[in-house]
């Protein structure tokens, strides 16, 4: 890689080598809904075409991961750093069919044979990234809902939700449910009254759209232990419990300054989700229907 390569997609930090246990037990079938499976890079090369340039975080550094923390099963979300090819990604789910299931990266380019092959594979839904270089633009989100509704997947939108009044009417008119990422991923100083905020919560009492409760360390604003992100959380819950999914995000990639160990962020789900009942929904029940565990 050239220089210029490398000022163009800096190098990124990896998460923490040594993740912890949380500090209580976690139901059984716990899932972590949102973690990226990277390399290794003599099997899966990154595209030219990228934001950042991450280290290696392989599916055996995933499992240990998943068994640190006590989770049952997991969902693998195509980076943008692979832009289409999602090589790597079914690679994982091929290895352990019964645990993990996948979100994919696909154009309108993508055969009829492909997408079914896909399904058979485990992935169960496409993800848009409005935020990185790599990620597929809304100019056939559409046609892509059209194609994807018989497999009865849904739409992944990595979106800062204060730009989402301009998206929402569009969105709208898809045959399948949305996910939004890392409640919104917006900055946690806009506070829970933006209205890009309170368009997301009402779309969730709609009841076609969910919220992944993740990505603290990207939204908040004051830092760890990202105490400013409980208000969203508790704003999500008021509007349905039964929308929302928690995700660790690892391997973190892109993130600036302090690493968080990822037992940290699930100590934190707990003060965001306070109620036992409401947690088993977030990390058990919702997972299942949202990603068919279990089909």
């Amino acid at each position: 890689m050239s220089q210029s390569d490398e000022d163009d997609a800096p190098l990124c930090q990896g998460p923490d080598p040594k993740p912890r246990p949380p500090g209580y037990a976690l139901p059984p079938g716990a899932t972590d809904c949102h973690a990226h499976v990277i390399g290794p890079f003599q099997l899966f090369e990154l595209q030219e075409d990228r934001s950042y340039t991450p280290p290696e975080a392989p599916l055996s550094a995933y499992r240990t991961l998943l068994d640190t923390l006590g989770l049952e099963r997991g969902v693998v979300v195509q980076p943008s750093v692979f832009g289409t090819d999602n090589a790597c990604t079914l690679d994982a789910l091929a290895k352990h069919r019964n645990r993990l299931r996948g979100i994919a990266v696909i154009d309108h380019t993508v055969s009829d044979e492909a997408l079914e092959r896909m399904a058979g594979n485990g992935i169960r839904g496409i993800r848009l990234n409005m935020l990185y270089r790599g990620g597929v633009s809304t100019d056939h989100l559409e046609a892509l809902a059209k194609r994807i509704e018989r497999f009865g997947w849904h739409i992944q939108l990595l979106i800062d939700c204060r730009t989402l009044p301009i998206l929402a009417p569009k969105l709208a008119r898809l045959p399948v449910d949305i996910v939004v990422d890392h409640m919104g991923h917006m900055p946690a100083s806009a506070g829970v009254g933006h209205p890009g905020f309170r368009l997301l919560l009402q779309m969730v009492r709609d009841g076609r759209t969910w919220v992944k409760l993740s990505g603290a360390n990207r939204t908040s604003t004051a830092g760890a232990p990202y105490h400013d992100t409980i208000p969203f959380a508790h704003a999500l819950l008021d509007a349905d419990p039964t929308r929302l999914v928690w995700g660790s995000d690892w391997p973190h990639v892109a993130i600036d300054g302090y690493m968080a160990n990822d037992g940290e962020l699930l100590d934190l789900l707990k003060l965001w989700v306070p109620d036992e009942r409401q947690r088993h929904l977030v990390l058990v029940e919702n997972p299942a229907r949202l990603y068919g565990f279990g089909d």
